[in-house]
C-alpha cells in the first residue's frame, strides 16, 4: 500500500474496551482583537483578500466558550498591537510539568509574540522559564503523546532545538519532518488523541518521518487530503470530547466509531492565516 493511501472506516474498526474520559485540562488562548492578514508567511495567507477582524472574533469567542462548557479553564493573554497572529496561542511556548520552554519564531513579523507569552508566564509565577537559543515555534512543532514529545521541523522548527527540548524537559524527542508547505506546522498535519492515540496526514510527512510515525502508532487515524485541508487535523482533544473545524467530516466519522465525542466548530475566518482549532489553543500541563 502506498505511504499516501487512506485507510477506509470500516465497521470492524477497533473500538475501545472502556468508555473514553475527558479530562479537564487548563488552556491559554487570546482573543483575536487586532487579527488581520497584512502580510504572507505560509500558503495560507493572502493579504488582499477580504478579511473580517468581528467574525474572526466571533468565532474565537465560540471556541473559548464551547472549552468553557466541557469544564476545561482557559486563561487569556492580553493581545498586542500589531502582532495579527498572536491569536495563535499554541506558538507561545511549549509547557510540561510547570517547565516553560519559550518560543523563538522564525519570521520577524511574528517575533515580538514570544517575548509578549513568556512575560505572561512569568507575571503568572511560574519560574522554571526557559529562552531558547534556537528557533522553534511552540505547539505548532512541539506535540505530547503521554511521556513523549513529537516534535516537527521543515519550515519552521529548528531540528537543532529538538535537543535543547529534551534536555529541558527530560522526556524523550522524536524529530518528525514536515515536506509540504500547506502543513508547515506539525499541528496542521498531526493532533493527539490520547496519550497513547494520534491522527494524522502521511503526505505531510517525509517518507522517513512516515515510516516512524506507522511504528509508533500503528494504530493511528489516517486522515484523507480533503480532511487535512480543511485543517481537520488542528484539532484539541481532552481524551473523550475532540474539537476540530465542522468541514472535516470524513475524521469526525472516524472518531465518533473510535467512541470520541468530535465536536465540528467554524474557524473559517481565522484559517485565513492558517490556523484553527489548536493553532489557538495551548496547553498548561
Amino acid at each position: 500500500m502506498p505511504l499516501t493511501d487512506v485507510i477506509p472506516s470500516a465497521p470492524h474498526e477497533f473500538r475501545p474496551a472502556t468508555r473514553r474520559v475527558a479530562t479537564p485540562r487548563r488552556l491559554l488562548m487570546c482573543r483575536p482583537s487586532h487579527f488581520d492578514v497584512t502580510y504572507s508567511i505560509n500558503p495560507w495567507m493572502r493579504p488582499g483578500e477580504p478579511c473580517d477582524s468581528s467574525l474572526a472574533l466571533a468565532q474565537w469567542e465560540c471556541l473559548y466558550e464551547l472549552y468553557r462548557s466541557l469544564g476545561h479553564t482557559v486563561d487569556v493573554v492580553e493581545p498586542s498591537p500589531g502582532l495579527p497572529d498572536m491569536v495563535f496561542a499554541a506558538n507561545g511556548a511549549t509547557m510540561i510539568d510547570g517547565k516553560v520552554l519559550g518560543a523563538r519564531f522564525r519570521y520577524a513579523e511574528r517575533t515580538a509574540e514570544g517575548p509578549a507569552y513568556l512575560k505572561w508566564f512569568t507575571q503568572q509565577g511560574f519560574s522554571e522559564v526557559l529562552w531558547p537559543e534556537f528557533i522553534n515555534e511552540g505547539e505548532g512543532d512541539y506535540l505530547v503523546v503521554g511521556r513523549h514529545i513529537l516534535a516537527g521541523t521543515g519550515y519552521r522548527t529548528d531540528l537543532r532545538s529538538h535537543a535543547e527540548a529534551q534536555e529541558f524537559f527530560g522526556l524523550p524527542v522524536t524529530s518528525l519532518t514536515l515536506v509540504n508547505p500547506d502543513y508547515y506546522h506539525l499541528d496542521t498535519a498531526l493532533a493527539v488523541l490520547s496519550d497513547t492515540e494520534i491522527m494524522y496526514y502521511p503526505a505531510a510527512f517525509s517518507p522517513g518521518s512516515e515510516a516512524v510515525l506507522r511504528t509508533l502508532f500503528p494504530d493511528a487515524v489516517r486522515a484523507r487530503p480533503e480532511d487535512a485541508a480543511a485543517f481537520g487535523l488542528n484539532a484539541f482533544s481532552d481524551g473523550y470530547n475532540v474539537v476540530l473545524p465542522q468541514t472535516a467530516t470524513h475524521l469526525m466519522a472516524r472518531l465518533k466509531n473510535l467512541g470520541f465525542n468530535p465536536i465540528g466548530v467554524d474557524l473559517s475566518e481565522l484559517l485565513k492565516a492558517g490556523g484553527s482549532v489548536k493553532c489557538c489553543t495551548l496547553e498548561l500541563r
